[in-house]
């Protein structure tokens, strides 16, 4: 039940195990160009998406590879650990950074975003996150994106997590740039970084000289809007061949339904947590359908959560990074997971606390979000 890499669907795995073929063969050229085809239909967008051979993490240096260069003055927003790798990539890159930091487990402000390029109007590129897998929280990226569109500002977000299974409609919310990676809702072993950057982005990028090689995102452009699409180096053929797969079964789904079904699980999954007597860490809404952070009691040794889970119940589920080391679990419900995913890490949830002497009714948790998948009356399995 970790946020990545998730569990792969059967199909994906399928995929996985196929002859591997040369990357310049007309059989990778039909592949490439069938995967390059669905994948604006997850960013909800009508760019081209970049293919890179990298992690999440990849994708999002190159962001700043193409957008950056030393000294820019740069907005860059951090709520949680994977935003301070907005922070960390700007100091790597030499940024006049200005930060943004609300704290852990709040949301981003976007009124207190509007002040900041008020006061610093040199800034052009902003960066923020959609889902921070640390702490749970979902954050308002369609207001964030209409405020940096009033102040004409390039916004960049982090959806390695999110996207899939939280809503960016990027095009309809004017986002310039979405990366993402693989390994979460996309069903997909890690290793391939997702790039949908807008004709603006682009342009702007071309005009920032230098700074990049692997990750240069035209000359990635060049080679994929080839008659026969290829890439500048050696791409990860079996990954495509599995994100293939994997789009495939989002298609068929529907990526309506896809998205429905992430918001149900999330939401069984908090009506279990306060069934409990557990409460969410932070500040989470509707839009949390990534992860679940729950706040454990502070009468037991939180910290023994996760070993407990995995060892002795078979359920992985990541503990707190940072300073919520030992003081939250989290349960992940993007990808390829169903209802009785859900039902049975709260089983495992509830007994743990109870082995570690938490006052618990057992299977107040699971009955709630029980109740919730009856009452929504629909099929909340993983897809097929």
């Amino acid at each position: 039940m970790t946020a990545g890499p998730t569990p792969l669907p059967p199909r994906v795995q399928a995929a996985l195990a196929e002859p591997i073929v040369y990357h310049r063969a007309p059989a990778f050229d039909a592949l490439f160009a069938r995967v390059l085809a669905r994948l604006p239909m997850v960013f909800q967008t009508s760019n081209d998406v970049i293919v890179l051979t990298c992690s999440g993490s990849g994708a999002m240096d190159s962001a700043f590879a193409n957008l950056v260069r030393p000294g820019q003055p740069v907005l860059a927003c951090a709520a949680g650990k994977f935003g301070e790798r907005w922070i960390e990539l700007g100091e790597a890159y030499g940024a006049d950074l200005v930060r943004y930091e609300p704290g852990w487990g709040t949301r981003l402000d976007p009124a207190v975003i509007d002040g900041l390029l008020t006061d610093r109007p040199e800034i052009k590129v902003a960066f923020a996150t959609l889902s921070e897998t640390s702490t749970g929280i979902v954050h308002d990226i369609e207001a964030i994106a209409a405020v940096a569109k009033q102040h004409d500002v390039i916004l960049v977000v982090d959806a390695v997590s999110g996207l899939g299974a939280a809503d960016l409609a990027q095009d309809a919310w004017g986002v310039d740039v979405v990366v993402t990676g693989s390994q979460k809702a996309l069903m997909t072993p890690p290793g391939l970084g997702l790039v949908s950057a807008s004709p603006r982005a682009l342009e702007f990028a071309a005009d920032q000289p230098g700074g990049r090689y692997y990750f240069d995102w035209a000359m990635a452009m060049k080679e994929q809007r080839k008659s026969s699409p290829a890439t500048p180096f050696t791409p990860a053929v079996s990954l495509i061949a599995a994100l293939d797969a994997a789009l495939a079964m989002i298609e068929e789904e529907g990526f309506a339904q896809t998205l429905a079904r992430h918001a149900l699980l999330a939401r069984a999954t908090r009506a279990g947590v306060l069934a409990m007597g557990l409460g969410l860490y932070g500040d989470p809404d509707e839009r949390a359908n990534v992860v679940t952070a729950v706040a454990l009691p502070e009468t037991i040794d939180g910290g023994k959560v996760p070993g407990i889970l995995r060892d002795t119940y078979g359920i992985t589920a990541n503990g707190g990074q940072g300073e919520l080391k030992g003081r939250i679990v989290r349960i992940a419900h993007c990808g390829y997971f169903g209802a009785f995913d859900i039902i049975t890490s709260l089983s495992g949830l509830e007994m743990t606390l109870a082995q570690l002497g938490a006052e618990i009714d057992l299977g107040a948790g699971v009955g709630a979000a029980s109740q919730i998948f009856l009452d929504a009356g629909v099929n909340a399995t993983a897809s097929a």
